[in-house]
């Protein structure tokens, strides 16, 4: 599907710089939700002691606003940075938005340095492991199923968590640097966060160790090779829970796509194949199924999901998005909208 950008941009003469530009980019999207899963279920708590219900069916929506600023020297040498601002709704709850107060503001910046295939960033980093292609669905509007991913059940990656840039918060602030040339791509990550600590109740002042600041490294490499890759990424963290093992690789064979990944976690092993076709010029359908198998057999998602989505491209950056999960835990879920990008 082709994904038409309208941008913004600022000429900023300087000394010794050849040109500073500002990009605007983004997206919309709306569409109805139906989750069975949220028959009862709390989904979200609003305040001490009060809880709010989810329907079961609503509207799904984010408005995203993206600006990339960029410049480079007479010597060739790139500088960048990427903020997001963003309001979103789902399960009836509007106050997911940037900041997670609701308040619209921007996330995290990311901060980068290019020179020929290196590139360099810092703050809200990307993640090694969060950057393996294969690791979510192949030219989805929403990298899931449907108009908002519907939970990425998809993803072959099950428990633990890995380095992300954050649309919604202050990202990892780590620092990262990735390497392409010819058909390879290298990617390190590396992040640490801060120990906190507490009051210990003494009066004097004294503070306590409360929890320690967890580390993480990451690393992947991709090899392409004409419509074709294959990944391997890996996370190594303080907190075991957290140690990731990824590899997938897929590929176009022309009007038809395929990929497959296996991902690996103290919580689960789990595997997804995912199969593609285009339906005349405008037309998508694609098809998933996960098997988890989780090391607590209790776990309600343990067992197989699987997908269906749908995409038909209007034009002018325009898409109607349809898809349909059935999950692991029994919950079905289905939507349907339209994605739009500017």
């Amino acid at each position: 599907m082709k994904k038409v950008l309208f941008a913004t941009t600022a000429l900023i003469a300087t000394a010794g710089m050849a040109a500073a530009d500002i990009k605007l980019s983004g997206y919309g999207r709306f569409g109805l939700d139906y989750n069975s899963g949220n028959d009862g279920a709390p989904a979200n708590t609003t305040t001490v002691g009060t809880v709010s219900d989810a329907p079961e069916t609503s509207i799904t929506s984010r408005l995203r606003l993206q600006v990339d600023m960029s410049t480079e020297t007479d010597g060739g040498v790139g500088f960048n940075a990427r903020v997001r601002m963003q309001s979103e709704s789902r399960d009836n709850n509007p106050g997911l938005s940037a900041g997670n107060d609701g308040d619209n503001g921007f996330n995290g910046a990311r901060f980068g340095v290019t020179y020929g295939g290196l590139t360099v960033n810092v703050g809200n980093i990307i993640g090694a492991v969060e950057n393996a292609p294969g690791l979510y669905t192949t030219g989805t509007r929403s990298a899931g199923t449907g108009i908002d991913g519907m939970g990425f059940k998809s993803v072959a990656i099950k428990g633990g968590s890995f380095d992300a840039y954050t649309s919604d918060g202050m990202g990892a602030n780590g620092i990262e640097a990735l390497y392409s040339v010819g058909g390879f791509t290298g990617h390190i990550s590396y992040s640490e966060a801060r120990d906190t600590y507490t009051d210990n109740g003494s009066g004097t002042g004294s503070a306590v160790l409360a929890t320690t600041g967890e580390d993480r490294t990451g690393v992947m490499v991709t090899y392409s090779f004409a419509d074709y890759y294959v990944t391997a990424a890996a996370q190594s963290s303080s907190t075991a829970a957290n140690d990731v093992q990824f590899v997938a690789a897929g590929g176009d064979f022309g009007a038809f796509g395929a990929r497959i990944a296996y991902g690996s976690t103290d919580a689960a092993d789990s595997i997804t194949l995912e199969g593609n076709m285009d339906i005349g010029a405008a037309s998508n359908l694609l098809v998933w199924v996960n098997d988890a198998d989780y090391t607590l057999t209790t776990d309600a998602n343990d067992g197989t999901s699987f997908g269906i989505n749908y995409q038909y491209d209007l034009g002018g950056g325009a898409t109607l998005v349809a898809g349909y999960v059935d999950g692991a835990d029994d919950s079905e879920q289905f939507q349907a909208g339209v994605y739009f990008s500017f």
